[in-house]
Parts: C-alpha cells; structure tokens; sequence
C-alpha cells in the first residue's frame, strides 16, 4: 500500500509543475486517478496549491481541472467531479481573485468554464452566475499595471514600501513569470487553433457545427491574447 503522504507530496509536485500541454495535465490527472482512495486528500492538494501558488499556476491548474474532471468522468470515478462542483467557487476565486490581481486569469477561466458546461460538469445557471461576478474582476484597477505588484524595481512592496503577502494583490510578478506566460498563452492558442481545424472526415455540415461550437472563443479571443502580449512584452522590454 502506497504512503499516503509520499503520494500527496508527489501529487503536489505535479501540480506545482504544470506547464500549457496537455501532457502535463493528464499525467497528473491519472496519478489521482490511480489513488482514487485517498481522493478527497488530492482534491484538498488542489486547493491548497490553487490558494499558494502565483497566478501562472492558478491558470495551469484551471486549465487541469477541466481535463481532469474529463479523464474521471470517463473512468467512472465521480466523487472527484462531485468535489470540484461543490468547491468551483473557491477555485474560481483563487484563480482569478475579487481583489483584481488575477485579471489576466479571468479569460482563461471563462474558457475552463465553457469547457466544463459543455461537458455537462457544470449547468448553464452556474456558469452564468460565476461570469456575471467576474465582469468587475477583468477592470479591477489593481491589475492595469502588472508592475505595480511589485512596487519600484520589482522589490516585491507597494509604493508605501510595506511588504508584499504571497496571496491575492500581494503576488509578486517577475519578469520570469511574464516570459513563461507569454509562452504558454502562446502554446494554447496554437493548440486552440489546431483544434479549431481538426475535423473528421469532409462532412462540411460537420465543420460547420463544429465552427459553431468554437466560435465563441475564436478570433476575439485571439485578439485578446495578441493585445495582452503585446503589453507583456513591452513591460519586460522597458525593464
């Protein structure tokens, strides 16, 4: 029998390095899996990396949990689906905060979302109720500077001088952080794209339900993820 807290600590490792591929996801997805025994241990490992981590994380891990609600849905394992429903909002206010600091979160949790109402994990109602309170946190004055999480030369203060937390406004923002965004922001929408044109066969009716489907994170979507990078980059260029 495995140790339960060797299979938390390496479960948390996982999380901890997630990354924009799919591989990442499901390979964390079905070492919970494999302990289905201790799941309401590894679901409290979610949460707890979700409330810690910085906010690059938070959006790998969102974007985890689509895929895993997916992967134990078809393994007929519901408990962990059944975790994620009752806790959602917790995730959705780690991922992207009331106080504005995970403003550029906001899209990516829109996306999981979607994904997760078009699964069936999640009603319509829920989703609608959960976007409607993330309108105000995309336009939180707390995050129209990224640097100003940091504070003068990225010391991790405000501009009082007062240190930082590690949560909420208080997460620090490096350069490194903003390159390895850039760069998964980057991966997702190369994948959606392919994704977008990926179809079986050549049912043109087919494609155009599929179209229909996608259209809704399509190439506003990727105008917002050009925008965005073209102010990342500029930050990290005037640093």
């Amino acid at each position: 029998m495995a140790d339960p807290f060797e299979v938390r600590m390496r479960f948390t490792a996982q999380l901890q390095h997630l990354n924009a591929s799919i591989t990442s996801s499901q390979k964390a997805a079905h070492y919970a899996l494999k302990y289905r025994d201790m799941d309401e241990d590894l679901h409290s490992c979610i949460l707890e990396q979700l409330e810690r981590n910085n906010m690059n994380n938070r959006a790998n891990i969102m974007y985890f949990i689509e895929q895993f609600c997916e992967m134990a849905t078809k393994e007929d394992h519901s408990p962990y689906v059944r975790m994620i429903q009752r806790d959602i909002l917790r995730v959705v206010d780690a991922v992207a905060p009331a106080d504005g600091s995970g403003a550029a979160n906001v899209k990516h949790v829109r996306r999981v979302l979607n994904g997760l109402q078009n699964k069936e994990i999640l009603s319509a109602a829920t989703v609608a109720e959960i976007d409607a309170g993330l309108k105000e946190r995309e336009t939180h004055p707390a995050h129209l500077d990224l640097e100003a999480e940091e504070g003068p030369e990225g010391s991790g203060k405000s501009k009082g001088g007062t240190p930082r937390s590690s949560k909420g406004s208080g997460m620090r923002v490096d350069k490194r952080q903003i390159e390895q965004r850039i760069e998964e922001d980057r991966e997702r929408n190369k994948r959606l794209r392919e994704s977008m044109w990926t179809v079986s066969g050549d049912d043109g009716d087919e494609h155009g339900k599929f179209w229909d489907e996608t259209s809704d994170i399509g190439d506003d979507d990727f105008l917002a993820a050009k925008e965005e990078l073209m102010e990342r980059t500029q930050m990290i260029n005037a640093r």
